[in-house]
């Protein structure tokens, strides 16, 4: 790989949303998510939709934020067409439990495109639909009928990939006021444990500073179930 590749790792995704190329952005959102399924094809068709409408990219320093409404498999979709993630401080998580997102530029403008998941459903055998229930919902089922769900994902999700946009997204323009460019805070080391701790997270304890952990205070987690204030 030569320099000039170097200088924008992103190129291969761009060009896959400039061609239109929805079967490749799947297939490389397979790289964070692990596996193809509805849900992440969905991410990756509506955050293609937005990107290609709004004509932004993405270098990771916030010009343009992705407001995801649900931690389903469909944020990582978004998460990597879009290149606003949870690290680069352009992802936004509102527990809405909603398949939907917003892409926005700094300016306030934005295209927000929700995901009409039952029509993906339509589409789903009924092997499918039990092999689901029993492997993922109950957490159940055989090594062979795992492997088989994921055979069956795999056909669906590309499938999905190719019914019209208008038969299973709903995009809109929108205005909305983001928040600001994130905030470099300074660091401390926590008295207790030794770990570093970023200063808008630090506590005192006794007079001095310490991680939240150390602190016995309650914070927030970002689970399967959403967001919750833990202790």
């Amino acid at each position: 790989m030569d320099v000039k590749d170097l200088s924008n790792p992103r190129q291969e995704i761009e060009k896959a949303v400039a061609d239109g190329d929805l079967h490749k952005l799947l297939r490389i959102s397979g790289l964070l998510h692990g596996h193809y399924c509805p849900g992440s094809a969905l991410g990756v068709k509506a955050a293609a939709r937005a990107v290609n409408e709004l004509r932004v990219r993405s270098t990771g320093m916030e010009e343009v934020v992705a407001i995801v409404e649900t931690n389903s498999c469909f944020a990582d979709g978004v998460q990597m067409v879009t290149g606003c993630s949870l690290g680069n401080n352009a992802l936004i998580y509102r527990d809405f439990g909603k398949t939907a997102f917003t892409l926005a530029k700094r300016s306030g403008d934005g295209i927000r495109v929700s995901a009409l998941f039952d029509r993906v459903n339509k589409e789903r055998s009924p092997e499918a639909a039990r092999l689901w229930d029993k492997v993922v919902v109950k957490r159940g089922g055989s090594e062979d009928e795992s492997k088989r769900l994921t055979e069956l994902w795999r056909e669906l999700s590309f499938k999905a990939l190719d019914i019209p946009d208008d038969e299973v997204l709903v995009v809109k323009k929108v205005n909305i006021d983001l928040p600001a460019y994130a905030r470099i805070f300074a660091s401390f080391t926590c008295a207790l444990c030794g770990e570093s701790v970023m200063e808008s997270r630090a506590r005192l304890k006794d007079g001095r500073p310490v991680c939240l952990p150390c602190s016995s205070q309650a914070y927030y987690q970002l689970a399967g179930d959403g967001l919750s204030l833990v202790g």
